[in-house]
């Protein structure tokens, strides 16, 4: 895809992991009436006052920063929720709660677009800071884990932008201890790669845009 930070490690940066999440849903009550918007991503409404519809969330912005609507956080952005999700983090050291795979930027596009539309405002960030550092300290003691003697790691219930600034370090360290311990094998698929055929020069692309 292009615009990524880092095409070699395939990292994004957090303005491109948080553009992805604008495309989730999300519910909207408008305080006006208009038809439905047909869209390149679908087609979204009609929309008429106080009543509920799903909408993407970078639209759901758009229409709450002109004052045509409030948005109702996620369910999974309630304090009761977010207390029980934490609790169990907690009290599990090895595993990851289930949660959207956005929920980080979804949440902090909330917080910053939409703060008083979010009941406990307040208490529902602090929560959700809870559960991000929980998970962070996780992962690093899972770093910490990998040897020359692991092949492939497996991390169930990453969200996004936790598997987005993980990935690089697994990357390189499973790189790193391969080399170590297989350099025949390195060497043999770096003969094997100067070896290959090298596909012929047929000279510049005609460009069919110009005929």
């Amino acid at each position: 895809m292009a615009g990524q930070s880092d095409p070699h490690l395939s990292v994004f940066s957090y303005e491109e992991v948080e553009f992805l999440a604008e495309d989730e849903l999300v519910e909207i009550v408008p305080n006006m009436s208009m038809e439905p918007l047909n869209l390149i991503c679908g087609d979204f409404g009609p929309f008429r006052p106080l009543i509920a519809t799903e909408v993407p969330l970078w639209l759901a912005m758009a229409l709450k920063k002109r004052g045509k609507c409030t948005i109702r956080p996620p369910p999974w952005m309630s304090v009761e929720k977010l207390t029980r999700v934490l609790e169990e983090e907690r009290d599990s050291p090895r595993e990851f709660q289930p949660l959207p795979f956005h929920y980080v930027e979804i949440s902090k596009l909330l917080f910053d677009h939409a703060r008083e539309d979010i009941p406990e405002v307040y208490m529902v960030r602090s929560l959700v800071e809870d559960i991000r550092d929980v998970r962070f300290h996780k992962v690093e003691i899972g770093l910490q884990k990998i040897s020359s003697r692991t092949h492939a790691v497996k991390l169930k219930n990453l969200s996004a932008m936790e598997v987005n600034i993980v990935r690089p370090f697994f990357v390189r360290a499973l790189q790193a201890f391969y080399k170590h311990d297989s350099p025949q094998m390195i060497h043999q698929q770096d003969s094997m790669a100067n070896r290959m055929p090298q596909a012929a020069d047929r000279g510049p692309r005609r460009d069919l845009r110009r005929r």
